[in-house]
């Protein structure tokens, strides 16, 4: 089955949509494309081929692949300077959440005359955009967690700080979105389990931020039953078509549930990824028990709404035990010290990093740097708060 969304771009969705890639670049007036994926999928078959059809419309494909996980400023950059020394006049980012914000950062900065630091997410910076010479952008997901396709910002780390900042104008959102779940069906496990789970921590953070936003509560619960339904059953079954186009859908709704806001696991999510390379879901994965039960007086009864709509006991400890359940079923680790060597972490530096981090604004308990080192400590040591 194939449909057509738009909300809150337009959304192509369904088994081999990605063919229509062609009538995409038509319908933004693009004929010049700058094709954006990350090195580790730009010599991969499935991505030959869309890059060989797209050539057979296309006089001219310029292709973008100097980049990996966790991109920097730099990378961008050397986009940028791809983009115009080709003249190009509109990007194709498909890959996961990293090839996706690079892209949507290119074709944004490829218009601008000012550093990509001073759009950071802060109050009305994005007003120090030229926003008439922001490039159309077609995003192609590969992978289930990100949402980066249905979002407004990058996510870029500032090489000479280490801090992973969050660059963002309403228009940075692409035009034309293609869910085409065939495109994930090789996804291994591992990366299934982390990005769905970054999946769920956006939804879940989202419904429970504590600004005013049914409509994106909305959004969020149903993300969430998605999830529950599909993400196990993808795990252990990768060829399941249904559960995948679930968990494509679900990334997508996370990312425009959470114009409401993030919390406390993207804070400490964001200075790992940033400092230690390590992988975004699945750092969401592993702090999201210790900021539940930091949190429960202040979320107790939305998590018991929660509840309510996924089919659980209707109290908090049983929501807590789903998500246990769920990183078991997973295999994602209890504890940070799992999956990377905590003994010589700066803790107080990594604090203050997550308390500067704007997902710390948007969490339902009020926190500060004290606060977020108690819950990096926990984390290490797989204590839960009582």
């Amino acid at each position: 089955m194939k449909f057509n969304w738009n909300y809150p771009t337009t959304v192509w969705v369904g088994e081999d949509r990605v063919n229509d890639l062609g009538e995409a670049c038509i319908n933004l007036k693009i004929t010049k494309p700058l094709f954006v994926t990350d090195k580790d999928l730009i010599n991969l078959p499935f991505i030959q081929k869309i890059i060989n059809e797209i050539k057979s419309k296309f006089q001219e494909l310029k292709i973008f692949s100097n980049f990996s996980g966790n991109p920097i400023g730099e990378n961008v950059d050397e986009g940028v300077n791809e983009f115009k020394k080709n003249n190009c006049d509109g990007v194709i980012a498909i890959g996961g959440g990293s090839a996706i914000d690079v892209g949507k950062a290119i074709a944004f900065m490829s218009g601008q005359n000012r550093p990509i630091w001073d759009f950071e997410d802060i109050g009305d910076y994005w007003k120090r955009a030229d926003e008439k010479n922001i490039s159309p952008i077609i995003a192609i997901p590969t992978t289930a967690g990100t949402g980066s396709e249905t979002g407004r910002a990058s996510a870029i780390i500032n090489k000479k700080t280490g801090i992973k900042k969050i660059i963002f104008h309403p228009k940075i959102l692409p035009s034309i979105v293609i869910l085409d779940p065939k495109l994930t069906l090789e996804l291994s496990p591992r990366l299934t389990a982390a990005t769905g789970m970054d999946a769920l921590a956006h939804n879940l953070e989202a419904f429970c931020a504590p600004n005013y936003h049914p409509m994106a509560e909305g959004i969020a619960l149903e993300g969430m039953k998605l999830i529950k339904k599909s993400l196990v059953v993808a795990f252990k079954d990768g060829g399941n078509v249904e559960a995948r186009q679930n968990l494509l859908t679900a990334s997508s709704m996370g990312s425009t549930a959470f114009q409401k806001g993030l919390g406390a696991i993207h804070s400490l999510s964001h200075p790992v990824n940033a400092q230690y390379n390590i992988h975004h879901g699945l750092s969401n994965a592993i702090f999201m028990p210790y900021v539940l039960t930091f949190n429960k007086n202040s979320i107790e009864k939305k998590i018991i709404s929660i509840c309510d709509y996924l089919g659980l006991d209707k109290k908090f400890d049983s929501f807590l035990e789903w998500i246990l359940d769920l990183r078991k079923e997973l295999l994602i680790p209890h504890k940070l010290s799992d999956v990377m060597d905590c003994s010589k972490i700066n803790l107080d530096e990594l604090s203050l990093m997550a308390y500067e981090d704007p997902s710390t604004t948007g969490n339902p308990r009020e926190i500060d740097k004290d606060d977020l080192k108690m819950m990096y400590e926990y984390s290490i040591t797989g204590n839960l708060f009582k």
